[in-house]
């Protein structure tokens, strides 16, 4: 109700400055061109003093109202979006102090230097000393931005710790396949040529590679905090983009050309949904890339745990070996011995 409220009052002030405009208008004719263009500027520097006050206002009520909806309170979910997060609030300052500043100076000026009568106009086509302040203080402002990110960049995408597991995320429409490496810690080589979802090889795997016998692909990511974990990221079709926000990275996932991309998270799940009081709260994985009608529904979870909550996760999970084989899954060769030895001791009762 109250946004009607809101919304209604903006229409009547809008309505009243318009009628006021038109009769101004009117008056105007009566008056003759010269006084009447006065009386227009007058009013439109009035109106322009307005409209900087508003929307300063403005722009801080959405501040103040807005930015407790976003991810900002929470803070980033890993040690490296820390420093992202700096870098974003200093160029956040930084711009929103001169966007203050040169807002207070365009609408104040107008207000100030209206026409009045008596008053000249003073302009010069050229000044080097203006050209070169408003051309050099920006051109470093920005380059000392520009110098801070691509350190943070090359950070992000270059080695990881010896100390890191290792995740490769595929995009695919309109969702993720997640694998790991097993006991031997090397993912197994892969090929698109040999990609068949009907034989339970997705990601096309190449089973002649033995590496490939151990790995797993459980249904949603696994991350250890504390860990740090390198991500090996890439596409089947189009162009995806993994976006982690609560982490504040992201990388493109494209076909055919591995991109990599790694961090450290600092809270779990269960922490950051005791933290949110959120008990549904889940780290997500969206695609910040368009890439199809339903981009809007690919999305993954990441489920932050603890190194013993990840040993416990993972030893539940098969390797996909298994699926594509399921005659060398022990657990099925256990179903079938058992029969065996149920006729073999029911024949010797006999």
């Amino acid at each position: 109700m109250n946004i009607w409220m809101l919304l209604a009052m903006i229409f009547m002030i809008f309505l009243v400055i318009f009628q006021i405009a038109k009769a101004s208008e009117y008056v105007s004719v009566l008056k003759g061109e010269k006084k009447s263009r006065e009386q227009a500027n007058s009013i439109n520097a009035v109106l322009m003093i307005v409209f900087l006050v508003v929307g300063l206002i403005g722009a801080y009520y959405c501040h103040k109202h807005l930015t407790p909806m976003t991810l900002f309170p929470q803070g980033s979910a890993s040690e490296e979006g820390k420093e992202i997060d700096k870098m974003f609030i200093i160029t956040l300052v930084l711009t929103g102090i001169i966007f203050v500043a040169t807002q207070i100076c365009l609408f104040v000026f107008s207000y100030l230097y209206r026409e009045k009568e008596g008053r000249k106009s003073f302009y010069f086509p050229h000044n080097n000393t203006l050209e070169l302040i408003w051309t050099i203080v920006p051109a470093i402002a920005l380059t000392v931005l520009v110098v801070f990110g691509l350190r943070h960049w090359y950070k992000i995408t270059g080695d990881a710790p010896a100390n890191s597991m290792v995740v490769e995320i595929t995009g695919q429409q309109f969702g993720w396949i997640y694998r790991y490496p097993g006991n031997d810690k090397v993912l197994g080589k892969r090929s698109f040529k040999l990609i068949n979802a009907a034989e339970s090889n997705v990601l096309g795997q190449d089973w002649a590679d033995s590496h490939n016998n151990d790995d797993l692909m459980p249904s949603k990511m696994y991350l250890v905090k504390g860990v740090p974990v390198k991500l090996i990221i890439g596409s089947k079709d189009v162009i995806h983009d993994v976006g982690l926000p609560h982490f504040r990275l992201k990388m493109d996932a494209v076909p055919g050309i591995p991109t990599t991309l790694w961090f450290t998270p600092n809270r779990t799940t269960a922490e950051m949904r005791a933290e949110t009081k959120n008990e549904e709260f889940e780290y997500e994985i969206v695609c910040d890339q368009l890439c199809g009608n339903s981009h809007y529904a690919m999305r993954g979870v990441i489920e932050v745990v603890t190194q013993e909550e990840f040993d416990k996760i993972m030893s539940e999970v098969k390797p996909n070996y298994f699926a594509a084989f399921p005659d060398k899954d022990p657990a099925n060769a256990k179903k079938e011995a058992a029969p065996a030895a149920d006729s073999v001791v029911a024949k010797a009762t006999k």
